[in-house]
């Protein structure tokens, strides 16, 4: 069984067990359970449910094993050429840890 579920703007296919990086989750903390409602499609063994534009109760459980993973780090350089104008940057992206409990619909 597996579910499409959006988690902070993003959509991300679903099976329990399952370990995700998610776009950094405000206010949690390690060990703590979250819920995420907004279960557009359900996969149960071949009955595929899909929701208009969700699935009603529907739910992903999952524990938040790490609350602040930092991704990698992106350098953003700019030049122009002849200009003398250079400019960098740099950039890491923050993520939390999630590992999916139970899938239910």
């Amino acid at each position: 069984m597996y579910a499409i579920v959006e988690i902070n703007g993003q959509q991300f296919k679903v099976e329990q067990g399952k370990k995700l990086f998610v776009n950094h989750i405000k206010d949690a903390e390690e060990g703590q359970t979250v819920e995420f409602d907004k279960v557009l499609l359900v996969d149960n063994d071949g009955a595929v449910t899909v929701g208009a534009p969700t699935v009603e109760g529907a739910k992903v459980v999952a524990e938040v094993k790490n609350p602040l993973v930092k991704g990698d780090k992106v350098i953003v350089f700019k030049m122009k050429r002849r200009k003398d104008s250079r400019k960098k940057n740099g950039h890491r992206q923050q993520y939390t840890e999630v590992e999916i409990k139970s899938v239910t619909a």
